[in-house]
């Protein structure tokens, strides 16, 4: 099993999955630069957090141009795992892999705490170890970080089971509480909040690192195991 996690000039978090993914889970990993158009021999995809291309215009906008972003939405289209953490949850709604958008936190101003988040859906490739309803707590470290989208959209989101996190005490003004979203086939996943920056209990929180051990079961089984 292989993760490739993207890099994108100004990237500052891949450095974060690379470890979370290698020395604590003990699965093969590479950084794939912004650059590369394949993401052939690959497992699962991680678009890591940080300031792609300095934010510029609005997050995420420059990086959905990027040469590796055709190899995303085909690695995406063939139904394996993608995962956008915090700017690349903002990369793959502009490069339309999710829908809605991620806009400036109603507080104005970079929010960066620990926070609960609500586990709203364990029927996912990125969900399936943890309870129904279990209150997790994970690392937020954004400015960007409302999530909006319209009201059909909702609807649609609800309807499909997609959201899969929520906040518990919205920090940002998301909408319904967003925190997580998938698109309608369930594989490609969207989030606010840094899973690996929470995978060891002496980071203040070990709660990220069912995420990823979701979806090394999905992967490895081909199967959703729910945890009961």
């Amino acid at each position: 099993m292989k993760f490739a996690i993207l890099a994108f000039p100004a990237s500052n978090c891949e450095l974060d999955a690379y470890y979370a993914i290698t020395d604590i889970l003990c699965e093969e990993a590479a950084l794939v630069s912004y650059d590369s158009d394949s993401l052939i021999d690959f497992d699962a995809v991680i678009v890591p957090g940080g300031f792609s291309y300095g934010d510029y215009l609005r997050s995420g906008a420059i990086a959905r141009f990027a040469p590796i972003i055709p190899a995303l939405r085909e690695f995406a289209n063939s139904g394996k795992p993608v995962i956008g953490i915090c700017n690349g949850f903002q990369i793959l709604t502009e490069a339309g892999l999710l829908p809605g958008a991620l806009q400036k936190n109603t507080v104005a101003q970079f929010i960066c705490r620990d926070q609960q988040l609500i586990v709203t859906n364990n029927q996912s490739p990125f969900s399936n170890l943890y309870d129904e309803g279990a209150l997790i707590t994970l690392p937020i470290a954004h400015g960007d970080g409302n999530y909006y989208c319209d009201t059909q959209t909702l609807k649609s989101l609800e309807a499909n089971n997609q959201i899969i996190f929520r906040y518990h005490n919205n920090p940002n003004g998301s909408v319904s509480d967003i925190a997580g979203i998938t698109n309608q086939k369930g594989n490609v996943l969207g989030m606010m909040p840094h899973p690996e920056r929470a995978v060891e209990k002496i980071l203040g929180s070990d709660d990220g690192r069912q995420l990823f051990t979701s979806i090394i079961n999905f992967i490895k089984t081909g199967e959703v195991a729910f945890h009961e």
